[in-house]
């Protein structure tokens, strides 16, 4: 079998575009009958097209996709008429994909658009209006758009990376995750190999030979894993073995995303531990280390981890990645706590579903995407995050306290000590704070739980907050601020804001703008005290009913945001 030429066409006569132009597929290079590739596409040697990908070239033109790269399933490459990049010849393009670079399943990479040399784009993320440079890790779930991202940069999942600011303050690509991708890049170019050879049994029997020999006498948890945080996993061969190096599979009652996170910690390097703690060391953060894993095989850890949850049942326990290197902790993440029947552990993540068992880990999965993006704000950011509590007597005085200091800046573990603080305190009110610990401040501050408000229904801090108190009445030292519109954390938010000596801004967005995270700038908000700016808001509001509407906290001085705050969404 050879590259496949039926699923390829021309590119249809449009007004920008009379010339008809076709698809320029190299000898060596695979496109699967179900892939569709539209337009003046230049496809170099030895590259992937997996099923059910769509290279449209029929707007924004032409596409270049570099030797030795794959285009996995779902992938979707166009491109907008106007707007060029400049390739690597020095000639325009509307999308540029070097060589040696992955882009798995569902991304989207929208011209203008440029991805360098050894680069890996993960699960559904997009890049749009922007230049991924060369040796650059991306994972799943991202946004990078409007900016350059520069060489060997590794973009976490879940980011959204709209300014230039944030893209240069991504921290560097490890070694473990350059092994990773050239091992993506290899086990796709077998995967070309054999698809264009499947119905010739002269050229598949040297590559099976080839396997066998490669493989051979390796058991399948012996091979290195790619689990699902944005990279591939080769095919494996399921084991019933039950001896203590094998971990049995048809009696699983770990979850599996925890046992993806102990193959994904052993394939980079990484030391595994546990640690546990009872409700009160919890509640301070006294965790104990759990018995020392005396081996690095797979079978052998995920039994023992095993046996610590039914050891520590009724207790928090949770998995720790360590880079012994580096001495420091690489992955903190919560897989057991007193709610979960013994033995059957739990990850929490924001990629998997929450426990519905036990109050506190549904309050987090239903708190809907608003909370999650702001922890993965601030976590890209560089700032730490806590959540504090009060009463309704120390609501009303703005006395918080701490539910206990967060160390870890792992996702799931942030979200997990949000879930149990609202589930400690269902009666009081809960917030979530943004430290910058560099200028030693707050830089956020969101309320996520009122009293009488069920557990898992997040205050929204919108016009549509369903925090029910009548006017809002603050007095604050700019005046006395109330609104029948603007909710209690978004004056205080505001208030804060004024009190640290800078200025308040509005952006809008109409539905699809907010939905791509593309606001526009509204200026800056008249008015010397919070009552006044409130009022401006509330006018504001009024104005454009149908916008979602958000105010920005600017230090001028240092030329940054200091906080931002949703105080409108349009009635459904």
């Amino acid at each position: 079998m050879v590259a496949v030429r039926s699923n390829s066409a021309a590119a249809p006569p449009t007004p920008w575009s009379s010339g008809l132009a076709e698809p320029s597929i190299h000898p060596t290079a695979y496109a699967h009958a179900f892939s569709n590739i539209i337009g003046d596409v230049r496809i170099g040697e030895n590259v992937m097209i997996a099923p059910g990908t769509s290279i449209r070239a029929d707007e924004g033109t032409p596409f270049v996709i570099g030797a030795n790269s794959n285009i996995q399933d779902g992938v979707v490459i166009h491109g907008l008429e106007q707007g060029r990049v400049v390739g690597d010849d020095n000639e325009p393009y509307s999308v540029w994909v070097g060589d040696n670079t992955s882009l798995t399943h569902m991304a989207l990479i929208h011209g203008p658009a440029y991805v360098g040399d050894d680069c890996f784009i993960g699960f559904r993320s997009t890049v749009f209006n922007a230049k991924v440079n060369n040796g650059c890790i991306v994972m799943m779930h991202a946004l990078i758009q409007d900016v350059e991202i520069p060489p060997g940069k590794f973009v976490p999942s879940g980011s959204i990376i709209t300014s230039q600011h944030q893209a240069d303050r991504l921290s560097d690509v490890q070694p473990a995750d350059r092994k990773f991708a050239s091992h993506v890049i290899s086990i796709n170019d077998s995967l070309r190999s054999g698809y264009r050879c499947a119905d010739d049994i002269a050229c598949i029997t040297p590559l099976q030979n080839a396997n066998e020999l490669a493989y051979q006498g390796a058991t399948p948890l012996g091979l290195p894993r790619i689990d699902s945080s944005g990279l591939d996993s080769p095919a494996h061969t399921e084991t019933t073995d039950t001896s203590n190096t094998m971990y049995n599979r048809n009696n699983l009652k770990l979850h599996p995303d925890v046992v993806n996170n102990v193959r994904r910690l052993l394939s980079q390097g990484y030391r595994v531990g546990t640690e546990h703690a009872d409700k009160r060391r919890f509640q301070v953060s006294s965790w104990m280390s759990c018995s020392p894993f005396n081996s690095n095989n797979e079978g052998d850890i995920l039994n023992s981890l095993e046996t610590c949850l039914h050891e520590h049942s009724g207790e928090y326990v949770r998995l720790i990645g360590i880079d012994v290197n580096a001495k420091r902790r690489v992955l903190e993440t919560i897989i057991q706590r007193p709610s979960d029947q013994p033995g059957q552990s739990e990850i929490r993540s924001v990629s998997t579903s929450f426990s519905s068992t036990g109050s506190a880990p549904a309050s987090v999965a239903n708190a809907g995407s608003e909370l999650v993006m702001i922890v993965r704000q601030l976590i890209n950011q560089g700032c730490k995050v806590g959540v504090e509590t009060a009463d309704k007597r120390r609501f009303q005085t703005s006395s918080w306290t701490s539910c206990g200091q967060i160390e870890s800046q792992s996702e799931g573990s942030i979200l997990g000590a949000i879930s149990d603080c609202i589930a400690n305190n269902p009666d009081g009110y809960v917030r979530v704070i943004g430290i910058d610990p560099q200028a030693r401040r707050r830089v956020s501050e969101k309320v996520v739980h009122r009293p009488g408000q069920p557990i898992g229904a997040a205050s929204s801090g919108g016009s549509t907050s369903s925090f029910s108190a009548g006017n809002v009445n603050k007095s604050y030292g700019g005046g006395s601020a109330s609104s029948a519109v603007l909710s209690v954390d978004a004056i205080e938010t505001i208030s804060r804001v004024i009190a640290q000596g800078c200025v308040i801004m509005t952006e809008f967005a109409d539905e699809r703008r907010y939905k791509s995270n593309a606001w526009e700038t509204g200026g800056q908000v008249a008015g010397n005290s919070a009552a006044a700016i409130v009022r401006s808001l509330e006018s504001i509001i009024n104005e454009r009913p149908k916008s979602f509407i958000r105010v920005i906290g600017v230090d001028q001085k240092a030329k940054k945001r200091v906080a931002e705050k949703m105080i409108h969404r349009p009635a459904k």
